[in-house]
């Protein structure tokens, strides 16, 4: 019994032991309590300076201006109007200034805006958010979805206008927008999203359909602008407002808009190339593909191997998320050019090589509605050429003008030197002689003045061209057919 009894003193022994080894933790967990608050003050020092970094006064709006700003433009333009349709007797017409707004979609310089924006116009204007002014061109556009493309030649690249869906659009959303109301640049509003799937009737010619409503303020200047959610995407292009009412104003959608941007785009339009795929936009929130439904019998695309269901990810250097940036990737490359294409076939990733070619009879699969306005470049047709495909005539110049014209209220015309068999003009009853002395609403004084009603961006918008000529004393008129005008 005695061995088992705690040694005397044990206890005592094993008490200060204990407090020896209390006072070791103590120590530890004094130095580990001192390390932790120095932790903590660092850790709330970075907190204040993060805090600090990111001031309240950034707001969601605010970063998303930041992001989108750049890929802005002002538009400035410039119309003749004229009281009546009569160009003679030295009719000079009236300037009209415009205005609106575009929208980068091409680092090139391709911008897109409203129709209604660049209909008729004698000159354009753009305004870069950095101040950099550039002479536009008109592209192409159509008139039916109040779209159109522009141009301007850039030695910078642009940035291009982040890209959204209008798939996930909520009502109450806030969204932004963005465009030259009044004619002050770069001018900034912000409301919500007050209604989706509106019809609106603006008259008798121009309808929209499926427009998102929002109460964020649009005004005269704003067409063709953004509207953009909190991430800096664009979701819609302004278009219209409620003429009378307060905060009503409404955008097409974005994912409706790159559906016909895409065809505004189309290369074997712009470019007289072709490349046969026949693709599909899909659209889910963040999740944007590309998908190939088929590839035309004999062309580019089905020699390189596309096969329905590829989902096209990424083209030359341009990452792929819908059909316009396909046509991008395909934009201002000659018949013979090779562009490397990747797409994902049942999971996997592929590259196909896509050999464009020249543009054959109709191989576009592009609406009707949409129209071409070609550029002056060294493939553009000459203007005799034009005269003779569009109209079926030729002509000269007047050498005898000043008399052949005594007596009559014209200042000049062309002297019609050649008529094409079973053409517009031949159709019209126009006669070789006869003097061309205006054209539409413009007057016919030199091959310049032609030229610019053919290539006048609205010409298959005027319907029948009307002429003017004069045959001996008397003047007479009638309407050429400019139908084949889209197909140049």
């Amino acid at each position: 019994m005695e061995r088992n009894r705690p040694v005397k003193g044990s206890y005592h022994h094993d008490d200060r032991t204990r407090h020896a080894y209390f006072d070791e933790q103590k120590s530890h967990m004094t130095k580990r309590f001192i390390d932790l608050g120095m932790r903590t003050n660092v850790v709330f020092a970075c907190l204040v300076a993060t805090t600090l970094a990111a001031s309240p006064r950034e707001t969601p709006v605010v970063r998303a201006i930041k992001r989108a700003k750049a890929a802005v433009v002002n538009i400035e333009s410039q119309k003749t109007a004229y009281g009546d349709e009569s160009l003679f007797a030295g009719s000079k017409g009236r300037k009209v200034n415009g205005m609106g707004t575009g929208v980068v979609i091409d680092e090139r310089g391709y911008i897109v805006t409203n129709h209604h924006v660049v209909a008729g116009v004698d000159s354009l204007r753009v305004t870069l958010v950095n101040g950099g002014a550039y002479t536009a061109r008109v592209v192409s556009f159509d008139k039916a979805h109040d779209l159109a493309i522009i141009k301007i030649k850039v030695s910078q690249k642009l940035q291009i206008m982040p890209l959204g869906t209008s798939s996930d659009i909520m009502l109450g959303e806030t969204v932004i927008a963005v465009g030259n109301a009044f004619g002050y640049k770069h001018t900034i509003t912000s409301g919500i999203v007050s209604a989706l799937g509106r019809n609106v009737e603006v008259n008798e010619k121009q309808a929209y359909k499926n427009l998102i409503q929002t109460d964020a303020s649009i005004n005269p200047g704003n067409s063709g602008g953004p509207l953009l959610n909190l991430e800096g995407e664009v979701v819609g292009i302004n278009v219209a407002i409620r003429a009378g009412a307060q905060r009503i104003g409404f955008a097409i959608p974005i994912d409706d808009a790159r559906r016909v941007i895409a065809k505004l785009l189309d290369v074997s339009k712009l470019d007289s190339t072709w490349h046969g795929l026949t693709s599909r936009d899909v659209k889910s929130g963040k999740s944007y593909k590309l998908i190939v439904d088929s590839a035309d019998s004999g062309s580019p695309a089905a020699k390189a191997g596309f096969q329905s269901g590829d989902i096209v990810t990424k083209a030359g250097n341009i990452d792929v998320s819908d059909g316009v940036d396909f046509e991008r990737a395909m934009l201002e490359h000659q018949a013979g050019d090779q562009v490397n294409v990747t797409v994902l076939r049942d999971g996997e990733q592929q590259t196909l090589a896509l050999q464009l070619e020249k543009k054959r009879g109709n191989s576009s699969s592009v609406s009707g509605t949409v129209t071409v306005a070609r550029a002056n470049n060294n493939e553009r047709e000459s203007l005799a050429e034009k005269t003779w495909n569009v109209l079926g005539l030729k002509v000269g110049k007047l050498t005898d003008g000043t008399r052949t014209l005594t007596g009559t209220k014209y200042r000049g015309g062309m002297r019609v030197t050649e008529i094409r068999p079973n053409g517009p003009a031949a159709g019209n009853g126009i006669k070789r002689g006869d003097i061309l002395v205006g054209l539409h609403i413009w007057e016919t004084i030199t091959t310049d003045n032609v030229s610019y009603v053919l290539d006048h961006p609205q010409l298959k918008t005027f319907g029948p061209l009307k002429f003017y000529i004069l045959r001996g004393r008397e003047t007479l008129y009638g309407h050429l057919g400019i139908e084949r005008v889209a197909e140049k």
